[in-house]
Formats: structure tokens, C-alpha cells, sequence
């Protein structure tokens, strides 16, 4: 019987803290990719084993995530980083947020479809995946390859290095307000 992995992280040293916020988006980016092997994993264990209790509850985890931490992240990039991007007066910067603040868009629009697949195969309504649930999932975790390249190797290092250590403590203190931590 094929197994989809657990996703939650390997036990040891816990992961950075909102004092350190550009550590933290690093994270959810490392946490959005999991989700997406989940996912992908998922699609192959429906294809074998179809939507049995494993394959509901890998649904409902990537529901999860890409419910309440995605957008949350998403909020947080759009606060702070993009800000301190366009603050730097780069056209090249400009663009590269305005294309980022595009993918978030487009991310919400196409989570909305694959979600739909994802709840069929969680409630047990869906045994396999359709054509056209395919291709909203591909579309989705598509969207997501170059996005967070450009993230991590242009956006979070122009924004980390323009920012003040005071406006480094606000973003902390943002992320962990909209979050309930204290």
C-alpha cells in the first residue's frame, strides 16, 4: 500500500522566529514547497489507491496551508517587503513587484479551482482526479516555481538590505499581530 509521507517538519531544532522575519518568509517558502510535493504526491496516490483516508487527509492539509498560511505570507510580502522594493526607486524592482503582486492575484484565482478539486477528494465526492482538475492543480503549483526564485534571489535581499533595523522590528511585530502571536 503506497503511503503519502506526513508533512509536518522533522523533529530537532525549531524553525526561526518572527523576531527574524525575513527567516520566517524564507520558512514559508520552504513550507509551500513541501505542500507542493504533497500535492503532487497526492495526485499520484489518487491515481493508485484513489480518495481512501490517506489521500482525504493529504487533501485536507494542502487545504490548509494554502487557506490560511499562504495568504498570510502573501499579506506580508505586500506590507513590507514590496513597500521597501518600490522605496528604492529601481524601475527594474518596480517591475519585479508589480509582476509579483500579479502572481499573488493570479495564485488566489487558481487556488480557487484547485481547492474545488482538492474538497471533492476530501469529502470523498471525488475518488480520482478529472481532466480538468489536473490541469487547475498543474496551473496552481506552476505559478509558484519562478515566483519564489524571484523572491528569495531578488525581492527578500533588496528589501532585507533597505530596511532599518526599527523598520525590521515593525515588520516582526506586524506578522505576529495578524497572526494572534505574541
Amino acid at each position: 500500500m503506497s503511503r503519502i509521507a506526513s508533512i509536518s517538519p522533522p523533529g530537532g531544532a525549531p524553525g526561526p522566529g518572527f523576531e527574524e522575519p525575513f527567516e520566517m518568509l524564507h520558512a514559508c517558502h520552504e513550507r509551500v514547497e513541501r505542500m507542493l510535493a504533497l500535492l503532487a504526491k497526492l495526485r499520484t496516490h489518487l491515481r493508485n489507491h484513489g480518495a481512501d483516508d490517506q489521500a482525504r487527509q493529504a487533501a485536507r492539509d494542502v487545504m490548509r496551508y494554502f487557506d490560511h498560511a499562504a495568504p498570510q505570507h502573501h499579506r506580508d510580502e505586500e506590507l513590507h517587503v514590496f513597500p521597501a522594493l518600490i522605496g528604492l526607486g529601481d524601475g527594474d524592482l518596480a517591475q519585479l513587484v508589480a509582476r509579483l503582486q500579479g502572481e499573488h492575484q493570479q495564485m488566489e484565482l487558481r487556488w480557487a479551482s484547485a481547492r474545488s478539486a482538492l474538497d471533492a477528494v476530501e469529502s470523498g465526492s471525488r475518488p480520482q482526479l478529472d481532466a480538468a482538475d489536473e490541469i487547475a492543480l498543474d496551473a496552481f503549483a506552476a505559478l509558484y516555481v519562478g515566483h519564489i526564485r524571484a523572491e528569495e534571489e531578488v525581492a527578500y535581499p533588496n528589501a532585507a538590505n533597505a530596511m532599518d533595523r526599527a523598520r525590521v522590528e515593525l515588520m516582526s511585530r506586524d506578522m505576529m499581530a495578524r497572526r494572534g502571536v505574541r
